[in-house]
């Protein structure tokens, strides 16, 4: 299963790599990762993580499609406000997520983690549909999910995963600062 999860690895480090450029190539190149990454997660008995990948198939077609529609001049994608209002909402529904989720991962299953994993998955959830739908938090809330994987992987063993969410976690930061300056650039037209 390594070099299965280092070629996981390259992909979705490319792939936030183009999401920190605002370049809506990432959704493509997401997608291939996030199918390999499925087999990955099996394979670790990661359940939600698994189940996460599949999520995420569904939102990067989503965040594909609205990211073409927002697209400026230069081909970047224009970063959008998110409404303090929705950000709460959405926090919200990430925990009942993870209840949920939890749940039925500790009473149903032979999951690894299965708190941990339905918390890191339901949040992760948060974080690609803010991403998708162009918002600078999106960046906050991976740095924080990311941070928490790594020790997660490393429990599991899966060191290039954890290797590459400590890498995820310098992209959001570049991610972060180059999105900030795009949502303080007049918007062009």
């Amino acid at each position: 299963m390594g070099w299965i999860e280092l070629i996981a690895a390259l992909l979705s480090a490319w792939g936030v790599w183009l999401t920190a450029r605002r370049r809506p190539w990432c959704w493509p190149v997401g997608l291939v990762s996030v199918l390999v990454y499925a087999w990955v997660f099996v394979d670790a008995k990661l359940y939600s993580d698994a189940l996460l990948q599949l999520a995420f198939a569904i939102l990067i077609g989503y965040g594909w499609v609205r990211w073409l529609q927002h697209l400026g001049d230069d081909g970047r994608v224009r970063v959008a406000a998110l409404p303090r209002r929705q950000a709460v909402a959405h926090i919200a529904l990430g925990v009942l997520g993870a209840l949920a989720l939890g749940a039925f991962m500790h009473y149903r299953t032979n999951a690894a983690l299965p708190w941990l994993d339905a918390a890191l998955t339901a949040f992760s959830l948060v974080a690609q549909w803010w991403q998708a739908r162009r918002h600078i938090a999106a960046w906050w809330l991976w740095i924080a999910v990311d941070a928490i994987y790594i020790g997660e992987y490393v429990y599991k063993s899966l060191l290039i995963t954890a290797a590459l969410y400590a890498g995820f976690i310098v992209l959001a930061a570049i991610g972060l600062r180059t999105w900030r300056r795009a949502g303080n650039a007049p918007a062009s037209t």
